[in-house]
């Protein structure tokens, strides 16, 4: 493979604050353990080594507490919508430690996990972000969980997370852990797998016994992640959910460079042309699923029906128009990327981005081109927080990953110069394998979730690789293990709109009691408490889409998933 392709009245549901996040409609049936440990009497424990199969030091268990139940809230401000809410907790077992490294100049590998008091015999491992460097706690809402669904602990789950191997420093750039080989190695894998089997260790200390059932859930690099497990260490999971996974990690960083480099010289775009291009967008393709509502839900069939050349400008440059070299600058974003350098798994190109989504209003890492592609300000050498955030990490991973000199001018970079250390790292992070097989045989299942109108990544890419396993494995056996849904319009963190859905009710009834997921329900719900339900669609599963038939047009039932 040598490129990736690519009813009823509508409801309110108004929850009371006092019963948000509260008693799970599929908390598993499995007889609660109580904790056999006393919480307190986990701090100080010294591990050994061997609890994982993977080259590491001794693993230290710095404290072990008690933490209160404590209720849900909402704050005004936050980088994504889920992110705004600190869901309701029990009491429960918080442990803190690290493992240590083999190399004693590379950092330890931070974790947390939270013991319920009451366990359900199942865990969930959370993933990371971005270049984590955060320790993840593992407690705050799963990749697109609906806003009033109990978090994983909430409903009996040990849950647990890490930094991946490294904690980021004030005034340094995220990239700069990779210029040491075992801080590298971690953040690219070896991480998640150790501090899985320490976690398998600590709930057998604690409980008396392992877990019956383990999922990962994952977002982002957390869904690079997850396809990481699932392709390297196929018998550590049950269950995988895999959000708008960067998983074809090398080209990402490339086109990161190349499209923030398409913004130079002329080719920036203001927010008012922002603003065009987005309008322009919806009104060659809202209308195509039977309904104008802001949502294009066939962005594939987008591309043939939106043409940015009819934006450019007759005469002189406006707000109305755009220039040859926005106009261009457009079109780099949308095309693939041919790389000078093959990569794992014969791979030789990265899928251009769009169409949809463009002008989604930038809150963070939350939004549209200008959150990811033009940022608040044009790019500049050095990469600067305000350009896109496709820039400041492209270019910084170019420094420190593949060219390996902080001082490089990445306006000079070339990657057949750098081939040696490109193929090295694309074998390190890509996670584009197709070869599931162990996987499957050992019964895990995996879901993949692509939002279409994410800049942060092509969704082109995960469905590229989701076809790939079809082509490795057979159209019939991966129905019987891999699903991948697609949810329209939606950005990198689920906002734009409907992008919540029950992913772990859907996993976990899949992975224990056979009912493979069909077609599913997004929501789009205010970010406030209570929680209110706006409106609903089907979550279809790739290639359908969501089109409208009849009937409330807030309401799932009224749409069918259709080619």
């Amino acid at each position: 493979m040598k490129s990736m392709k690519f009813g009823k009245k509508m409801r309110v549901v108004v929850l009371a604050a006092t019963l948000l996040f509260g008693a799970s409609a599929h908390l598993q049936a499995a007889t609660d353990l109580p904790l056999k440990a006393g919480c307190e009497n986990l701090s100080g424990w010294v591990l050994p080594a061997q609890v994982t199969s993977l080259p590491s030091g001794p693993v230290r268990i710095a404290s072990a507490n008690r933490v209160a139940a404590s209720s849900a809230t909402v704050s005004e401000r936050g980088p994504t919508p889920a992110a705004r809410f600190s869901p309701a907790l029990p009491e429960f077992c918080r442990v803190l430690g690290a493992i240590d490294p083999v190399d004693p100049k590379a950092p330890q590998i931070q974790f947390q996990i939270n013991l319920p008091l009451k366990w359900n015999g199942r865990s969930v491992q959370y993933g990371g972000g971005g270049f984590n460097g955060v320790l993840i706690n593992a407690l705050a809402m799963l990749p697109a969980a609906p806003f009033d669904q109990p978090v994983p602990l909430s409903q009996g789950y040990v849950t647990y997370g890490t930094d991946s191997g490294h904690q980021n420093q004030a005034g340094q750039p995220p990239q700069v852990f990779a210029l040491n080989d075992e801080a590298l190695l971690n953040f690219a894998h070896a991480s998640y797998k150790k501090v899985r089997d320490v976690a398998v260790e600590v709930m057998k200390r604690s409980y008396g016994q392992g877990p019956e059932k383990l999922y990962f859930f994952g977002s982002s690099e957390g869904g690079r992640e997850g396809l990481t497990m699932a392709q390297r260490y196929p018998q550590d999971f049950d269950g995988i959910f895999s959000r708008v996974p960067v998983i074809h990690w090398t080209g990402l960083q490339h086109t990161g460079l190349r499209d923030g480099m398409a913004l130079m010289n002329g080719g920036w775009l203001p927010p008012a042309q922002v603003q065009l291009v987005g309008k322009a967008v919806l009104a060659a393709c809202d209308a195509a699923d039977g309904l104008v509502d802001g949502i294009v839900s066939d962005p594939v069939g987008c591309r043939q029906r939106f043409d940015v050349r009819k934006l450019q400008c007759e005469s002189a440059a406006a707000d109305t128009c755009l220039t040859a070299l926005q106009v261009k600058a457009v079109q780099t974003l949308n095309a693939p990327l041919r790389l000078d350098v093959e990569l794992a798994n014969g791979l030789t190109e990265y899928p251009g981005r769009g169409p949809s989504g463009e002008a989604l209003a930038a809150l963070g890492p939350t939004g549209g081109w200008m959150a990811w592609w033009t940022g608040a300000t044009a790019p500049s050498l050095p990469p600067q927080p305000s350009n896109g955030i496709g820039w400041f990490y492209g270019a910084g991973a170019i420094q420190y990953f593949y060219a390996r000199n902080p001082s490089l001018d990445v306006g000079t970079y070339q990657m057949r110069d750098h081939a040696a250390r490109v193929k090295e790292i694309s074998a390190l992070m890509d996670s584009t394998h197709p070869d599931l097989s162990a996987f499957h045989a050992r019964g895990g299942k995996l879901i993949m979730m692509e939002n279409m109108a994410d800049y942060a990544q092509s969704p082109y890419a995960g469905i590229g690789y989701y076809e790939s396993v079809i082509q490795k494995m057979g159209a019939d056996t991966s129905a019987t293990f891999i699903r991948l849904y697609t949810a329209p319009s939606v950005d990198h963190v689920g906002s734009g709109a409907p992008a919540n859905v029950d992913m772990l009710g859907a996993l976990s009834d899949w992975v224990e009691r056979g009912r493979a997921p069909g077609t599913l329900e997004l929501l789009e719900q205010s970010v406030s408490l209570p929680v209110q339900m706006l409106r609903a669609r089907p979550l279809c599963q790739w290639p359908l889409v969501p089109r409208y038939q009849s009937g409330d047009v807030n309401n799932a039932a009224s749409f069918k998933c259709s080619p």
